[in-house]
């Protein structure tokens, strides 16, 4: 035992003695959020496999700048073909012959931000699919960086069909407006199910710009329903 001072404490004390323990505890601290970061959205996905996703961070991010949350979940066998088909035709006509990454569109997009452009282009349906379930908005490297890295386990972990119906029922379609069933009833008044293809068409046109397009004020459309005449989706569902 050491010696007391007068005073009663302990001489040779280290008033740091327990900085070790302390490092200790921090490197385990940030050891769990890694592991947690690196098997979190693996575990997540597992769970939207069988689980209509409750919210998206985009859904909770819209809200806080005055946007509501309409939004109805519907199995992907009544969500209209035509739409399935438009999204298809619009946002990713190889989405049924990759593995979540359209390469040859990444090269054009980054040849245009190399050249001066913005880092845009080349998301893919699953890409887009994982940055909506788990991400925000944002076209930093470390968003993009984060879409990939849980693209690939969505594709490792979901099929083609559970991909699309995931996608069909989160994006966005307009201010407060998620999914296609909300969509349908809030732009037609019908449900998914019957949506038409010009209806289908004009609704996938405003996905690169939900809160400024709206379905029937773009062009595009046109373009869109011309090429959904090329997209099958097969006799058990999309891809199969």
């Amino acid at each position: 035992m050491k010696p007391e001072e007068p005073g009663g404490d302990r001489l040779g004390e280290d008033e740091g003695g327990d900085k070790p323990g302390l490092v200790a505890r921090i490197a385990r601290i940030v050891a769990q959020v890694l592991i947690l970061l690196f098997i979190g959205p693996a575990i997540a996905i597992l769970f939207y496999a069988v689980v209509p996703p409750p919210a998206t961070p985009l859904m909770l991010i819209r809200l806080s700048e005055g946007h509501g949350i309409s939004k109805t979940w519907q199995p992907l066998a009544r969500i209209s073909p035509n739409l399935q088909r438009a999204v298809i035709a619009s946002e990713d006509a190889k989405f049924c012959v990759h593995g979540g990454f359209d390469w040859e569109a990444v090269d054009t997009a980054f040849e245009r931000y190399r050249e001066g452009g913005y880092l845009l282009g080349a998301s893919t349906i699953s890409m887009q699919t994982s940055k909506n379930l788990f991400l925000w908005p944002g076209r930093t490297f470390i968003r993009k960086g984060g879409e990939a890295y849980i693209t690939v386990w969505l594709e490792t972990l979901l099929s083609k069909k559970r991909i699309l119906e995931l996608y069909l029922n989160v994006i966005e379609f307009g201010p407060g407006i998620y999914g296609a069933e909300a969509a349908a009833q809030h732009y037609y008044g019908v449900s998914a199910g019957r949506l038409t293809q010009t209806q289908a068409a004009e609704l996938a046109s405003v996905l690169p710009n939900p809160l400024r397009w709206r379905p029937g004020t773009r062009g595009r459309a046109g373009t869109i329903s011309a090429r959904m005449n090329s997209v099958q989706l097969g006799t058990n569902g999309p891809c199969e």
